[in-house]
């Protein structure tokens, strides 16, 4: 069985959840089972270290470039975004929803399938010119994705990479994004 088979046999699935229509894809399934979560960070980094760093590497013609920054979206990008950025010697920086950092923060509003909110990053959090990489568990419209994008440009970082475990594909989420997006998982 490949990754990604393997790790999509373990989604959960609930209807009607958060309200009547939407299927909700479960990903805590994938980390109460340890060998699956090794093997989704495992598969991410590769992706990154195999796709995305050559990629950017020949794009700025810097063979020292790097990824400078892991953005991990509230909340579940929490969960994979600090050992991306450990394995890469990236930091991390949360992107919160509006309320819950202190100091000075940039501020990019978003419509969700089910509602608007407003996504926050601390000012300083990234450097101007750093290359970051955005990481959800899961896109779907692409609000929030291209909510963190704002911020990071507000920032003047580089998006150099979206990742996601799911991509509900019949939504487009992705087409909203100017970088590329790689998800290990296409659901319908």
């Amino acid at each position: 069985m490949s990754d990604v088979a393997y790790l999509n046999s373990l989604l959960g699935v609930h209807p009607d959840f958060p309200k009547k229509g939407i299927v909700f894809l479960d990903i805590f399934p994938l980390l109460q089972d340890p060998v699956a979560f090794e093997t989704l960070i495992t598969h991410f980094l590769h992706h990154l270290t195999s796709v995305t760093l050559p990629k950017l590497r020949e794009t700025t013609g810097n063979p020292a470039a790097k990824i400078d920054t892991i953005v991990g979206l509230d909340a579940r990008g929490f969960l994979f975004g600090p050992l991306l950025a450990l394995r890469l010697g990236a930091a991390f920086v949360p992107v919160r929803k509006q309320g819950k950092l202190p100091g000075k923060c940039f501020q990019a509003q978003y419509e969700k399938e089910y509602g608007v909110d407003t996504f926050e990053m601390q000012e300083g959090a990234i450097k101007e010119g750093q290359n970051v990489v955005i990481i959800d568990d899961l896109i779907a419209t692409g609000g929030s994705a291209l909510a963190a994008t704002q911020l990071v440009q507000q920032s003047k970082g580089n998006v150099v990479q979206n990742l996601f475990v799911v991509d509900i594909e019949f939504l487009k989420g992705t087409e909203k994004l100017a970088a590329p997006s790689y998800s290990i998982i296409k659901a319908d």
